[in-house]
């Protein structure tokens, strides 16, 4: 995970500032990738912050996490139950739709999910850097997902998983990819984006562009 935790002492509290990261903090490797980055005072992430760092220093064995999501503790299950949840909703009628840009996919299971959401027929548009184990339109199986894959002048690196959630959209940021060391063996975490104008930022302006690309974009077949 890449996290900053600031607690200060202001007046007779203590508050905590939090920043959330896609890309390493890395001085070399920032200069040519693009990434995402969130600064928040969020009561409920700084405590979540505070609690992961003591679990990674031993003083905690925390399971339960109010806003983060953090792997290896509960991102694969928090995953399927976003999965599912567009299921009902398509199901039920209301907009089911997923947009996810990251690195690499290559975890089986979450592979497999994303075949039953795409059967349930809830559209899928991934936008996937670099390796793709996940087949795209093949008939009853994944008919209704797309992968593309767009790298330009700067090296592609930001996560970001977009949800229609029924018509409240719902978006994260954070340093995981679908794979089985991201989600199993490493430590990573996947934020939600609350804010309203950052939302509107991710999904019309961030993803909208890759999306819609004719210049960079490969499209898998």
């Amino acid at each position: 995970g890449k996290l900053t935790l600031v607690v200060r002492s202001e007046g007779e509290t203590l508050k905590r500032y939090v920043h959330i990261a896609s890309g390493n903090y890395n001085p070399t490797t920032s200069c040519t990738y693009t990434d995402l980055g969130m600064f928040t005072v969020d009561e409920a992430i700084g405590r979540d912050a505070t609690e992961l760092f003591n679990y990674l220093t031993g003083f905690s064995r925390q399971k339960d996490y109010r806003k983060l999501i953090v792997a290896p503790v509960n991102l694969r299950d928090h995953l399927n139950s976003l999965f599912d949840r567009e299921i009902e909703h398509q199901r039920a009628g209301r907009p089911a739709h997923i947009i996810a840009k990251f690195n690499r996919l290559a975890d089986l299971q979450i592979i497999q999910k994303l075949y039953e959401v795409s059967q349930a027929g809830v559209q899928v548009e991934l936008i996937v850097r670099g390796i793709c184990m996940l087949r795209p339109g093949v008939r009853g199986l994944s008919e209704n997902i797309t992968v593309r894959s767009v790298v330009g002048r700067f090296l592609e690196h930001s996560r970001v998983f977009y949800f229609a959630n029924g018509g409240d959209d719902d978006l994260y940021i954070g340093s995981a990819d679908w794979m089985t060391r991201n989600l199993k063996q490493r430590i990573e975490v996947v934020a939600p984006v609350k804010e309203t104008g950052a939302k509107r930022y991710l999904k019309e302006v961030l993803l909208d562009a890759y999306l819609g690309d004719t210049w960079k974009a490969r499209e898998l077949q």
